[in-house]
C-alpha cells in the first residue's frame, strides 16, 4: 500500500495544524496548549477514549479496530516539545515565542501523528486497539520515563510500541531503520577539582588545579581509546571549563568542568561511568587535590528491537518501496524507555535538504506528512492484520 490518498487530501489541514504547532513552541512539561489541541483533535474524531495528564501533560487517545479476536493492543508516539533556540528561518509560520522553536521536527511528528490517527478513526480497519501516544518534554526532560512510571503501557495494555523521526539530510520520505542499539546513553558529568591557589610566580607552594585538570582532561580520552573494546562506541566530551580565578597571575583555589558521555549499550554505560570516576579521583589524588564528581545519568541507549525492526521496515517499503539501514546516532532519544518496557522500534524518515534539526534555521518539511502518516497507519493494520 503506497502513501494514502486520503493524506494527500488531508494535506492543507494537517498543514496547518503542523504550522500553527510551530508558531506556538512550548517547553519541556510546559506544553498545555499543544496538548490541549491535541485532546481536542482527538475527541472529534470520535477516538473510544482520550485520556490527558499523564507524564504529567501526556495525551493519549484509544482507537478500537473493527473487530478485537487476539485482544492485541500497539502504541504509536509522537514528541511534543520545542528547544530554548531564537528561530533564524524567516518562514511565515515562523515562531512567535521569543526564544523557542521547534527546531525538531516535533510539530510534524505530532501531526503526522494526528493525521494517522485521524484516519484510523475513520477507517477501524484492523483487529484490535491502537493507542496514540502524545509525549511532553523528550528534550531532556524524560517525558518518556515520566508516562511509563504513570503506567502507560499496564493501563492501555500496550503490546509494543513504535516511534517515528525526521531526519535531515535524508531524502524526503525515505525511510531508514536499524536493529540494536541505534540512538546513544547521554549522561553527564560535573567536576570540580579543588587544589590550593597562590601565586602564579610560586606554583610550588600550590596545588594547581589547572595542571590536575588538564591531565584529567586527557586521561578520560583513554576510555574510549584504552578501556572500551575498539568496536564499540563511545564519545567523551568535555565541553566547559571554568576556574574560580580569572586573574593572569593566580593559580585558582578550584575548577570546574562538564561534559557528556554518549555509550550505545549498558555494559558500556557502566564501563564508562566506573573508568570516569576511578580516573578523575585517583588523577586528582596523584597531585594531592580532591576531585568531587556529579555524574548524572541521562537517557538510556534506545535500543529496537529485531522483531519490531523487521515490522517496522516492513510497513516503510510498503509505503515507499524501498527502507535504508539507518547509521547508528550518538544523539539521545527518550523512546527508549518506552522500548525498555516493551518491544518496538523507531524509524527515520527522511526531511529532505534541510538544516540539521537543532539548529536555528531548520523547519520540518510539510511534504513529508502524508509519508509519515502512511508509516503509521501501515504498522497498525500490518501488525492488527484483520
Amino acid at each position: 500500500m503506497p502513501v494514502r490518498n486520503r493524506f494527500a487530501d488531508l494535506l492543507p489541514e494537517l498543514t496547518e495544524w503542523r504550522r500553527d504547532f510551530h508558531e506556538h513552541p512550548e517547553l519541556l512539561f510546559d506544553t498545555h496548549r499543544t496538548a490541549g489541541l491535541v485532546r481536542d483533535r482527538l475527541v472529534e474524531m470520535g477516538c473510544d477514549d482520550v485520556v490527558t495528564g499523564l507524564g504529567r501533560t501526556g495525551v493519549v487517545g484509544v482507537i478500537k479496530g473493527k473487530s478485537d479476536t487476539k485482544g492485541r493492543t500497539i502504541g504509536l508516539r509522537a514528541d511534543m516539545d520545542a528547544l530554548p533556540i531564537h528561530e533564524e528561518t524567516g518562514a511565515p509560520h515562523a515562531s512567535k515565542v521569543a526564544g523557542k522553536m521547534h527546531a525538531c521536527g516535533h510539530d510534524g511528528h505530532t501531526t503526522m501523528l494526528l493525521g494517522a490517527a485521524k484516519y484510523l478513526a475513520e477507517t477501524r480497519n484492523f483487529d484490535g486497539t491502537v493507542v496514540v501516544i502524545f509525549q511532553p518534554a523528550e528534550e531532556g526532560g524524560g517525558g518518556g520515563r515520566e508516562m511509563c512510571e504513570d503506567g502507560l503501557m499496564d493501563r492501555f495494555g500496550i503490546d509494543e510500541v513504535y516511534g517515528m523521526h525526521n531526519w535531515p539530510g535524508q531524502p524526503e520520505g525515505q525511510f531508514a531503520i536499524r536493529p540494536g542499539p541505534f540512538f546513544a546513553a547521554t549522561d553527564q558529568f560535573d567536576i570540580t577539582v579543588q587544589g590550593v591557589g597562590g601565586h602564579a610566580a610560586k606554583p610550588h607552594e600550590t596545588v594547581d588545579p589547572v595542571v590536575t585538570t588538564a591531565q584529567i582532561i586527557t586521561a578520560l580520552q583513554t576510555i574510549a581509546s584504552r578501556n572500551c573494546d575498539p568496536v564499540e562506541q563511545i564519545v567523551v566530551s568535555v565541553t566547559s571549563v571554568e576556574t574560580s580565578s580569572k586573574a593572569f597571575n593566580v593559580i585558582p583555589q578550584s575548577v570546574q568542568f562538564r561534559g557528556t558521555i554518549r555509550t550505545l549499550t549498558p555494559a558500556t554505560r557502566a564501563l564508562a561511568e566506573k573508568r570516569l570516576h576511578s580516573i578523575v579521583t585517583q588523577t586528582a589524588a596523584a597531585h594531592d587535590a580532591r576531585a568531587d564528581i556529579n555524574f548524572i545519568k541521562g537517557y538510556p541507549p534506545m535500543i529496537n528491537a529485531n522483531i519490531e525492526t523487521d515490522h517496522a521496515r516492513k510497513a516503510a517499503i510498503a509505503v515507499t518501496g524501498s527502507c535504508d539501514d539507518a547509521p547508528l546516532v550518538m544523539g539521545g532519544e527518550d523512546f527508549a524507555y518506552m522500548l525498555e518496557e516493551r518491544p518496538g522500534a523507531y524509524i527515520l524518515v527522511g526531511n529532505g535538504d534541510t538544516a540539521m534539526v537543532h539548529h536555528p534555521k531548520y523547519d520540518f518539511n510539510d511534504t513529508v506528512i502524508p509519508t509519515g502518516c502512511s508509516w503509521w497507519v501501515e504498522i497498525a493494520e500490518q501488525r492488527l492484520a484483520v
